[in-house]
């Protein structure tokens, strides 16, 4: 119990460590409830909750003076309290969301004091030594950040299980069900989300030529994957340097206006 306490805190650091490299995106559920599945003994419902998590916090942006809840914290103890339960992306739906909540309150409170070490970097850039700005970056990261989420799920791990079985019971089965539901219906809206920013009307026709392949013709999704690769090397002529040969014939179209 308490190394897997230890374990599931440190895959929250990892995900909040992530901002630290630049963003790769290991903060995000699909990424790491897989990894709490494996420390907990159950992967493929690992893999499950975080697929339906990552649909629900897919809108979860931070824009302009927004902060989202803490999609980190909140998915890898949403996926460990479901596992541990014998639950299912139902109840990890049900949890995932208020406890990023409360994550994101307490970092609220956390928060007002790290802008007096951001003001160091200002000093020490006017003083020109950047080993000052790397301190302030990584200190604010690692405890600010790693060092929160690692006591966070690593605390709440320890001595939430049974008071979150308490909850889950008082939960009324109607509201768990429609909480099946909604899970069942998060894919399609996060397939349409992604549809509104990607597709357009010349990839419109694309698009519904993968439907009528998989729906129609039976190949599966990764046969659709693989000639929508060959169309693409097709289409751009990437075999014969299309993208050069374009760059080229515009800077001489450029030339020949002289």
């Amino acid at each position: 119990m308490v190394m897997q306490a230890i374990l599931i805190g440190l895959i929250g650091a990892l995900g909040k460590f992530d901002y630290q490299l630049g963003t790769l995106y290991m903060f995000r559920p699909i990424v790491l409830c897989p990894l709490v599945g494996l420390v907990l003994g159950d992967v493929p419902t690992g893999l499950a909750i975080g697929a339906s998590l990552e649909l629900l916090f897919m809108g979860s942006i931070s824009i302009g003076a927004y902060v989202p809840p803490d999609e980190t914290v909140g998915s890898v103890l949403a996926c460990a309290f479901a596992i541990s339960l014998g639950q299912g992306t139902e109840a990890a739906i049900a949890l995932a969301m208020p406890i990023a909540v409360l994550s994101l309150a307490l970092s609220n409170i956390m928060n007002p004091i790290f802008p007096f070490f951001v003001d160091l970097c200002d000093t020490y850039a006017l003083k020109g030594t950047m080993s000052g700005i790397y301190a302030v970056h990584w200190g604010i990261g690692i405890v600010g950040g790693c060092l929160k989420a690692f006591i966070l799920c690593m605390g709440a791990y320890m001595l939430g299980v049974e008071a979150v079985q308490g909850i889950l019971d008082w939960i009324p089965d109607f509201v768990l069900n429609g909480f099946g539901v909604a899970a069942n219906i998060l894919p399609a809206m996060g397939f349409a989300m992604l549809g509104r920013l990607v597709i357009t009307p010349k990839l419109v026709p694309f698009y519904f030529l993968g439907f009528v392949i998989a729906s129609y013709m039976g190949v599966p999704v990764l046969g659709v994957a693989i000639i929508a690769i060959f169309i693409g090397i097709e289409k751009f002529s990437l075999l014969d340097g299309g993208f050069a040969q374009e760059s080229v014939a515009l800077e001489g179209d450029d030339d020949d206006d002289f």
